[in-house]
């Protein structure tokens, strides 16, 4: 297993302190970096471990905290309001990714000219918007994001980067309609992307806690399609900013 440095970061967007975490390969500078964002339940355990994952593959990983104080929303009553705050100002909404990105960057552990956004759900529709709106980074991974949240307008200048969408075909919160307009659009200005559609899938596939969700018709774990969008994300990451593996101990 990979010996690994972990630690909180504290940083602040517009008088929030905002509670990121890094995980990175010991004894390692200037890696590069992914900006991981998390999903509507904020920056969980559950995230924490995915860094570690991610981590183990040779990458500097710095998972943001897009609500604030670490916070841990449970109900769909405090989810709602949150995701609104920022889907309903979108130039907020990018200030806290780009406030993260700065955090990350500010690490010696990340090499500050190679960073990939990747997200989970609403993080998934992040890494999206940021790469749309021009945001510094070489590409976005998004995971079973939702589409529903997102412009489709790619005209605005923005870096060469590339995109690689990992979605379910049953996903209502990802419809086909939505996923033709993000490649038309896409394809239109000019963005090297990637979709891995998968059957029989729906949203939050990759979460276990959704085996039991209340809601099946929307919500459910596919083991199958998760083991398949982290094999893709890797090796996406691997061609976009490749990192050297390390050594095992």
């Amino acid at each position: 297993m990979t010996a690994l440095v972990s630690r909180d970061i504290d940083y602040t967007h517009d008088g929030t302190r905002m509670i990121g975490h890094l995980c990175a390969p010991a004894g390692s500078e200037s890696l590069p970096g992914v900006l991981l964002i998390h999903d509507a339940f904020g920056l969980s355990d559950d995230m924490i471990a995915t860094a570690r994952r991610i981590a183990e593959d040779g990458y500097a990983v710095f998972a943001a905290d897009l609500w604030g104080e670490r916070r841990l929303p449970l109900a769909e009553s405090e989810i709602g309001p949150l995701i609104e705050s920022l889907a309903g100002d979108r130039a907020r909404w990018m200030a806290r990714v780009a406030a993260a990105r700065g955090a990350a960057a500010a690490q010696p552990e990340f090499d500050g000219s190679a960073i990939a956004v990747l997200g989970y759900c609403f993080g998934g529709s992040t890494a999206l918007e940021y790469v749309r709106t021009g945001g510094a980074v070489h590409g976005a991974v998004s995971i079973h994001g939702g589409l529903d949240l997102i412009e489709f307008d790619w005209s605005a200048p923005a870096p060469a980067a590339s995109v690689l969408v990992c979605t379910g075909a049953d996903d209502p919160m990802a419809p086909a309609e939505a996923l033709t307009r993000l490649t038309d659009a896409m394809s239109a200005a000019g963005v090297d992307w990637e979709v891995d559609l998968y059957g029989n899938t729906k949203h939050a596939f990759t979460n276990p806690k959704a085996a039991h969700s209340p809601t099946p018709e929307v919500i459910a774990y596919n083991p199958r399609s998760a083991a398949r969008a982290r094999e893709s994300s890797m090796r996406f990451l691997g061609g976009l900013i490749p990192g050297p593996r390390p050594a095992t101990s």
